[in-house]
């Protein structure tokens, strides 16, 4: 999500000094002052035919196993519980973590600026669709978890998709975690504190896995690429329990959760899967497609090329998408997507105008402006608009790629970048040796 996290680490730190000066309760009010003054903060409801809804799916205990949120079309409700953005505490000390910040102060400072947010969907509400889905498993960016792009992920589900969206436990997500057997020790001992995500069973231990940041001489390449390697397993597991699932196969969830999952049986059109993510995420769809035919297509929202080892690139044979934002990419990362090109396999690129990396999460619509950019995540466009023109896009590409039967063929211009705020390719200069 924040590709090296530079930028967001150096604006931590500065956070972290006022918080040991005298302004420091100033500051934080400045930070709140600056979302309260901004008006409509929340990430926006998804604007397809279905209402959305959502659960949490965690399949073994351990971090061998398969973890993530699921969105879907759901029955029409009036009301409804609507999930914390954030789910708990632990995943803003990961946050802090990442941003190399002290976890007590940027506590207080993330839960007051998001820790009112909302998911735009039901959680554990019924399931409802008039046609089998198409599949989505979605990959998130350095640093995030797989709450963080509900609004990408929701706004397929409306248009009738079912989305997987994974939480690696690489050590790349800012905050996951997973459970262990309680010792007979402590079982002796009496309860221990009440975890934050409940698990079914009474005999298990929360445990937590944090960021790790590389160490000082550590090879970049070689620790984000067996990352990526486990990511694209990871997302490949999500998509084996998806084919359980649609079978019929009993789901035993670790976490307590009122869905129905006999409801999900015969649901879903597997012939019609696609792998999406962003930045890091963008790197596990290629290394996805190399590693599972069965995903048909792939969306890359904001690649980033460092972990992928150019030698898999003749083997991804599927169609690849990517959608850039205006203030990410660089000669080398383009010069890396290029190589993917083929003569017999689409691969379309459009960037979009005024955009910056963080432009495809969710955290684009919850600060006000001057925070927003000053964090960069803002850009000069309009983040409801950036972001749909990346939904129509990646919608109107899923069809043409998937073979759906659906209307987003009237977005197939924005495919080609013609769009007073797209351009097709990128703009990012390459010189011919670079190529």
């Amino acid at each position: 999500m924040f590709s090296n996290g530079g930028l967001l680490q150096l604006l931590g730190k500065r956070i972290y000094a006022w918080s040991r000066t005298d302004k420091s309760a100033s500051t934080l009010a400045l930070c709140a002052m600056g979302n309260q003054c901004s008006n409509n903060l929340g990430i926006p409801p998804a604007k397809g035919p279905y209402p959305v809804g959502c659960t949490d799916l965690m399949v073994d205990h351990t971090t061998k196993g398969t973890f993530f949120r699921l969105y879907y079309p759901c029955q029409k409700r009036e009301t409804g519980d609507r999930p914390d953005w954030i789910p708990c505490r632990e995943y803003f000390n990961g946050l802090a973590d990442f941003m190399k910040i002290n976890r007590a102060i940027s506590e207080k400072i993330f839960n007051y600026l998001f820790g009112s947010f909302k998911i735009p969907a039901y959680l554990d509400a019924p399931f409802k669709s008039n046609d089998k889905c198409p599949v989505v498993v979605f990959s998130h960016g350095l640093g995030a978890f797989r709450t963080l792009y509900s609004a990408v992920c929701a706004e397929m589900a409306s248009n009738g998709f079912i989305v997987a969206s994974v939480e690696h436990r690489d050590q790349s997500a800012s905050a996951t975690f997973s459970y262990r057997e309680m010792s007979d020790a402590e079982k002796a001992a009496g309860p221990l504190p009440k975890p934050s995500s409940l698990p079914v069973s009474d005999t298990l231990v929360e445990e937590w896995m944090y960021y790790r940041a590389l160490v000082h001489g550590e090879s970049e390449f070689e620790v984000r690429n067996k990352q990526v390697q486990q990511r694209a397993a990871e997302c490949v597991r999500a998509l084996d329990k998806l084919f359980e699932i649609n079978a019929g196969m009993q789901v035993d969830n670790v976490l307590k959760s009122q869905f129905d999952w006999t409801t999900l049986e015969n649901t879903m059109d597997l012939c019609r899967i696609a792998a999406v993510g962003h930045s890091f995420g963008g790197a596990t769809v290629i290394q996805s497609l190399c590693q599972e035919v069965r995903f048909k297509c792939g969306i890359a929202l904001d690649v980033w090329m460092t972990p992928l080892d150019e030698e898999i690139f003749p083997k991804v044979k599927q169609p690849i998408f990517f959608i850039n934002s205006e203030k990410f990419h660089w000669a080398g990362n383009i010069s890396q997507i290029k190589k993917l090109d083929s003569a017999g396999i689409q691969r379309k690129m459009i960037t979009i105008r005024g955009a910056v990396h963080q432009s495809f999460p969710d955290f684009t619509f919850l600060t006000g402006n001057w925070i927003g950019k000053m964090m960069k995540l803002k850009g000069e466009i309009d983040p409801a608009v950036a972001m749909d023109l990346s939904n129509r896009a990646s919608l109107a590409f899923l069809q043409r790629h998937l073979g759906l039967n659906k209307d987003f063929n009237q977005w197939d211009p924005l495919i080609e970048g013609k769009d007073e705020n797209l351009m097709p390719g990128t703009n990012i200069t390459l010189l011919q040796s670079s190529i």
